[in-house]
């Protein structure tokens, strides 16, 4: 048995889902989203400041919540597979994310990232890049379109909106094929219209749409942040086909987002993504167990907060130097 073998029946004892773990961050995650959003109902009379203040507090439960619904859509967060799919459609409600959908696409992820012969399937933009010499050979108008849909305001403020809030309300990326995950987004649409159409009813759609737009907003654009940085960390590599292999990708095309206690609780300890490429049926409390009792998953890329940050300006793969590079890094070099 070889050695990425052993690492993988080594990580396997920690894929068994633990009932009373998936129960208590259920509770604690949507009763805290909903006990929020509750709050900011209640203020929302009172002053919009005080709501706008809670908007974080809420966007941080909504993460935990998708971090849930992406274990349900790997099977991993409760044993049975109907119970995870359950949960998944509940969650996306919340997320605006159409579970069905979503899980196929994200499972396309699986199996490309960091691939550079296969990074252009679309199955995950987020993961995607150019190389500095495809980026150089393209001509002048097309670099300027790359540089603006890439730039970090637009890529990870402006966009992951626009994702969550528009884009995902049609089936923009779903091959049509994939004639039950259409379905299942028009399924969704019509569970969301009668959710926040009875909500409206209720509470007004005015007060709805001032609580829930900027807990949605804030939440997209920390969780396509999570998911796109920690594969285009600077020690991160990229791989053609033929030296690709899903568990040395896992540990060096995928890294250790080492973020500050509390974040890494609102964030669903995602920051163990290698742990979580390595093996994506380990629920996510318990990556930090597996990543804990196996040496080889502390030799990897990490990434503090401030490092993760830094990182969304890295959106080219340098085949030279074998490391992600800025836009205007790869212009200074090229000027050489």
């Amino acid at each position: 048995m070889g050695e990425q073998e052993n690492l993988r029946q080594s990580a396997r004892p920690f894929q068994s889902p633990v009932l009373r773990k998936g129960l208590a961050q259920m509770a604690t995650s949507f009763g805290g989203f909903f006990a929020t959003c509750a709050a900011m109902y209640v203020l929302s009379g009172v002053s919009y400041w005080l709501v706008l203040m809670l908007a974080p507090l809420a966007a941080g439960f909504l993460v935990r919540i998708f971090i849930i619904q992406h274990d349900c859509g790997h099977a991993s967060f409760f044993e049975g597979r109907r119970a995870n799919a359950i949960l998944g459609f509940a969650c996306s409600l919340l997320t605006l994310t159409p579970y069905a959908s979503w899980r196929r696409q994200h499972a396309g992820h699986h199996g490309i990232w960091n691939d550079l012969d296969r990074r252009q399937s679309g199955a995950d933009i987020y993961s995607s890049c150019l190389t500095v010499a495809e980026y150089r050979a393209l001509s002048r108008w097309r670099r300027c379109w790359y540089r603006t849909t890439r730039h970090p305001v637009v890529f990870n403020v402006l966009l992951p909106p626009l994702v969550f809030v528009g884009l995902f309300r049609v089936p923009f990326d779903t091959p049509p094929s994939w004639r039950q995950e259409r379905r299942a987004v028009h399924i969704t649409n019509v569970a969301l219209i009668a959710m926040f159409g009875g909500l409206g009813l209720l509470l007004g759609f005015g007060e709805v749409a001032t609580v829930q737009l900027p807990v949605t907003v804030s939440a997209s654009i920390i969780g396509a942040w999570l998911f796109s940085v920690q594969h285009r960390g600077e020690t991160t590599i990229w791989a053609r086909r033929n030296d690709w292999d899903a568990v040395t990708a896992s540990l060096r095309s995928s890294t250790y987002l080492r973020l500050p206690r509390v974040l890494q609780w609102f964030t669903g300890n995602i920051g163990y993504h290698h742990v979580h490429h390595l093996n994506p049926r380990i629920p996510n409390y318990r990556l930090q167990e597996c990543h804990q009792a196996l040496p080889a998953l502390r030799a990897v890329p990490t990434l503090s907060f401030l490092d993760g940050l830094r990182a969304v300006r890295l959106m080219l793969w340098d085949e030279e130097r074998n490391r992600m590079v800025s836009i205007r890094e790869a212009g200074r070099r090229g000027t050489r």
